[in-house]
């Protein structure tokens, strides 16, 4: 077994382990990628819970313009708007965040650790600044996960000598955002029915029939 496969895959025993303890590589990645699979899943609760309150909140903007209550409907309306503001940065942080674990169980060998690795520090602190003032729990978690990363990639770097290409690497991030962006908005318009316009009982009353 070669020095690279030993980083990647064994456990130090040892000198080795005294100098470099911890466990291998491989472990360190299947570790992050489940931290990440907790972030999710607990976003995915927090988005399901807005869903039901947005269907309470928009069936009181239809009951309160059915009886012409506008100062109540734009009330609800306005609620309405950002609970699913805050729904859509979930919902992007949640996709992002899909894509982070997907590529992590893409390395399969030391040799394409810092390839994999270079663009998702990059995605991670965009999950983290568009989440830190809703989830600051989870923006932590991301952080201490971002620093392994960040840990092993450099790890990688030295057994390997080969240093990623981070240019490359902050274009491909920007490509996997722009991307859970437009499923996000997707997924909303699937997810949360558009509004009635709220219309003044008088301008209501001056639309022809």
């Amino acid at each position: 077994m070669s020095k690279f496969d030993r980083e990647w895959s064994e456990y130090k025993t040892g000198i080795t382990a005294a100098l470099k303890p911890g466990p291998p590589l491989k472990h360190k990645i299947e570790l992050a990628t489940k931290r990440i699979e907790a972030q999710i899943q607990y976003l995915n609760g927090a988005i399901s819970l807005l869903t039901q309150r947005d269907k309470s909140l928009f069936q009181k903007v239809v009951d309160a313009y059915s009886k012409h209550d506008l100062r109540r409907a734009n009330v609800y309306a306005n609620e309405l708007a950002e609970i699913r503001k805050m729904a859509n940065f979930m919902m992007n942080a949640e996709l992002a965040l899909e894509r982070v674990a997907l590529r992590l169980k893409t390395v399969t060998e030391i040799g394409n650790v810092a390839a994999v690795l270079a663009p998702v520090g990059r995605i991670l602190q965009s999950v983290r600044t568009s989440i830190a003032g809703v989830f600051p729990s989870a923006e932590r978690e991301l952080s201490e996960i971002t620093t392994l990363l960040d840990e092993i990639m450099i790890e990688a770097s030295q057994v390997t000598g080969m240093t990623p290409d981070f240019e490359a690497a902050s274009e491909e991030a920007q490509k996997i955002l722009s991307e859970a962006a437009i499923v996000a908005e997707a997924r909303m318009k699937e997810k949360f029915p558009e509004l009635p316009a709220l219309k003044a009982p008088a301008e209501e009353a001056a639309q022809p029939k």
